[in-house]
């Protein structure tokens, strides 16, 4: 007598409860590790535009600038948020705070961050050919998980950046 192949109707039940189980309990820890990636290269991209600014500043001997951009060619006005994007520009004029003029070179255009705020204590940075901006910066990314998951950048006198899951006096990060 031959033995019947496939499966019964409780062998499949099991096995169908077993991969829901496994499904609803690893579906939260891949959701959050999108968003711990999502989170990271947004913060590396603005790590990268600033060192961007900095070396540029040096090679030409001139100011360059970042400031947040809703349309990748100018800068937003006034209060336009950081997580709507960014540029990076040669400021030829020097202005303070950094506007980009027609005729001032495009250097590198950041796209928006749609799932996150960037809560940032300046509207714009330059930097000079010494290596100097003069001020110091904080910029915290924050997602839908708020303060926990918050990190920031924080920026010298010198312009270094460095990141950190707190703001440059030790306190947690506010995310509005």
């Amino acid at each position: 007598m031959e033995r019947p192949t496939g499966f019964t109707l409780l062998e499949l039940i099991v096995s169908v409860t077993i991969v829901a189980t496994l499904l609803a309990w690893g579906i939260p820890g891949f959701r959050e590790l999108r968003q711990n990636a999502e989170r990271t290269r947004e913060v590396n991209q603005f790590v990268q535009a600033i060192y961007l600014a900095r070396s540029e500043a040096i090679k030409r001997n001139g100011v360059v600038s970042l400031c947040p951009s809703v349309d990748g060619e100018f800068c937003g006005p006034p209060g336009t948020a950081w997580q709507s994007g960014w540029i990076v520009f040669v400021n030829l004029d020097r202005d303070s705070p950094a506007l980009r003029d027609p005729g001032e070179e495009l250097l590198r255009v950041y796209e928006a961050w749609p799932n996150g705020d960037v809560v940032a204590n300046r509207a714009t940075l330059s930097f000079r050919p010494f290596g100097q901006m003069g001020v110091n910066g904080t910029f915290a990314f924050c997602d839908e998980r708020g303060t926990v998951a918050a990190r920031a950048v924080i920026i010298s006198r010198t312009g270094r950046p460095r990141t950190s899951a707190r703001n440059a006096s030790g306190q947690p990060l506010v995310c509005i």
